[in-house]
């Protein structure tokens, strides 16, 4: 089958429209040397970005084998992996889009397509993009989880990111692990960004209204009670668009409160229907779009119960979707997108909009290889500048791989599994905890693990570790609270992390029974049964109330390495699962 290139976008635009991918869409495969040629369409275009975890050069990223979905999410984006993936979006295997949206082949498709991501590489894509559309007519949007990630954020605050955003271009954000530096580093931060920071779900507590601490800062509202800026509206293409922020609603249960004491988060899709309602009536937008970081299963929902948004570009679960979801509700219909992590995507979103009315758009997920992308001068420069007075301790050779480490997925992963061993061994426990963040690169067979990588698996706020006796009842009680999380049938209670790492035990998970009785059957590496009364000595890191009083992670996991020399994984504590025969977010799994 040959159809037109004008052809191939038109069919994307419907099959976007209609909720799905035909295969006979992407069956017709694109040529590397093309793969970033995307005609102008409509009046304005909306570019997007999100989680890129501070992530400025190129890196590998291998994307999950599990993903399940439980219920309402069963077979439906993006609970999808591997074939089921490819199959549902029509990607042909072995492509390179195949290669960016899905884990198979990972090891000899990346020794084929090289890295991805990288800034200077991303700033190219950007600002070709740009161009093709002329001045005043696109905006570049960041979802979050911007300023953490990297030994180079965490060490200048943040500011490292910052000035890399300015550059860029980006013109709107909103934030979550942002908000794991102190109060007064965010305010910095976002008087520095030369954009607008908008979250009209962040509010300051009624109580630390009469003596605030930023109470010059622009984006305070006194009597609305709002920290920052809800909304912004831009002049693009001709047209009105509100961009409304969406920050994570979940930040001080998910993240050290301490570090943020007078704000506070949440859902809240009352608040979210009075804004969007007050932006229509007031300002007369033709286009309203949330820039959200509560997840993608949670912005189904509010797609659902929210009318009046057109758009919501999402972040926060690192789902690379390569169309929309349309979403029904009564006001009409919400187009859904979520674009990946780690600098790996751009998402581009041409619209054709006017009198207020999305008439048509196209919308396309570019994967950023960075062996297909020149690295922009003056971005590249300011990345070298940026890591230089960190070099000599980033480039530390620690240990050479003999497997691909990664981490995304519901359960453990590779590297995780080492973070796991290192918290066993260095701090001479039976069992190990590592929380299940989505944030970290991969490293590839015969690879030197170096500190930046470390670093990229490792790099929050709140880095401490700890050791200590649990009682088993208490381990399975955080099990089970975590797994809840995670697999809760409501999306609403879903806070978007993956399954907290284990090391040195062994358990049975049923992802689709109530709350309690998920986790069974806890058992040592040796297989003695974990007791409900008796004590283990555990070791773990990122508490989220008090501060843990060991050293950071980094350097546990540093001491390691440097004894280990070769990382060759002996067991990996993945649970058996019950219930998930069949999942189509589930593939090849060690468990």
């Amino acid at each position: 089958m040959t159809i037109s290139r004008r052809e191939f976008l038109r069919l994307m635009g419907l099959a976007g429209a209609a909720g799905m991918m035909p295969s006979s869409v992407f069956a017709a495969a694109k040529q590397p040397a093309d793969l970033y040629e995307v005609p102008k369409f409509g009046n304005l275009s909306l570019l997007h970005i999100t989680d890129t975890h501070a992530q400025l050069n190129p890196i590998y990223f291998r994307e999950p084998n599990v993903n399940l979905g439980i219920g309402y999410a069963l077979n439906k984006a993006p609970h999808l992996v591997g074939k089921r993936l490819l199959d549902h979006f029509g990607i042909t295997p072995g492509s390179i889009e195949a290669h960016a949206f899905s884990y198979l082949d990972f090891d000899t498709a990346a020794g084929k397509f090289g890295r991805v991501g990288g800034f200077a590489h991303l700033k190219t894509l950007v600002q070709r993009i740009r161009d093709d559309r002329g001045p005043g007519n696109s905006l570049l949007l960041d979802g979050g989880d911007t300023w953490q990630g990297s030994g180079t954020a965490y060490w200048t605050r943040g500011k490292d990111m910052v000035g890399a955003c300015n550059r860029l271009g980006v013109d709107i954000m909103t934030g979550h692990w942002e908000f794991t530096y102190l109060d007064e580093e965010v305010i910095s931060n976002i008087t520095d960004f030369k954009g607008d920071f908008v979250a009209q779900n962040v509010m300051v507590r009624e109580e630390a209204l009469f003596d605030y601490k930023f109470p010059d800062f622009e984006g305070f509202d006194e009597d609305e009670g709002n920290a920052f800026k809800p909304y912004t509206m831009k002049q693009v293409g001709g047209a009105r668009v509100a961009v409304i922020g969406q920050a994570f609603p979940y930040t001080p249960i998910a993240n050290p409160q301490r570090f943020i004491p007078d704000w506070t988060f949440g859902i809240q899709d009352e608040l979210m229907q009075g804004v969007v309602d007050t932006v229509r009536e007031n300002e007369k937008p033709d286009l309203v779009v949330v820039l959200s970081h509560n997840g993608m299963d949670v912005d189904l929902k509010m797609a659902s119960r929210i009318s009046g948004i057109d758009v919501i570009f999402g972040g926060h679960t690192h789902d690379g979707m390569p169309a929309p979801t349309v979403v029904k509700n009564a006001g009409g219909k919400t187009l859904v997108t979520n674009a990946g992590s780690n600098g790996k995507f751009l998402g581009v979103m041409d619209l054709d909009v006017k009198g207020g009315k999305v008439r048509d758009f196209r919308y396309r997920l570019l994967p950023i290889f960075s062996n297909l992308l020149p690295a922009d001068k003056e971005m590249q420069a300011y990345i070298d500048e940026v890591r230089a007075p960190h070099k000599e301790k980033l480039e530390e050779k620690l240990a050479v791989t003999e497997e691909t480490l990664y981490r995304r997925g519901n359960f453990n992963g590779t590297f995780d599994q080492v973070i796991c061993d290192a918290l066993t061994t260095v701090n001479d426990a039976q069992i190990s905890l590592s929380p299940g963040f989505r944030w970290g690169t991969t490293v590839m067979p015969g690879q030197t693990i170096t500190m930046d990588n470390v670093m990229d698996q490792t790099c929050i706020t709140y880095p401490e570790t700890y050791r200590r006796e649990m009682k088993g009842s208490d381990i399975k009680a955080i099990l089970e609270d975590v797994c809840d999380n995670l697999f809760n049938k409501d999306p609403y209670y879903q806070q978007g992390g993956d399954m907290v790492r284990v090391g040195g035990l062994d358990y049975v998970c049923e992802p689709g029974a109530g709350f309690g009785k998920r986790i069974s059957n806890m058992t040592l590496d040796d297989g003695t049964k974990i007791e409900a009364d008796k004590n283990y000595v555990v070791a773990g890191w990122a508490t989220v109330g008090s501060k843990s009083p060991g050293e950071p992670i980094w350097d546990t996991v540093a001491k390691y390495l440097r004894d280990q020399k070769t990382v060759k994984i002996k067991k990996i504590n993945t649970p058996k699962l019950v219930g998930v025969k069949d999942n189509p977010g589930l593939a090849d799994y060690l468990g």
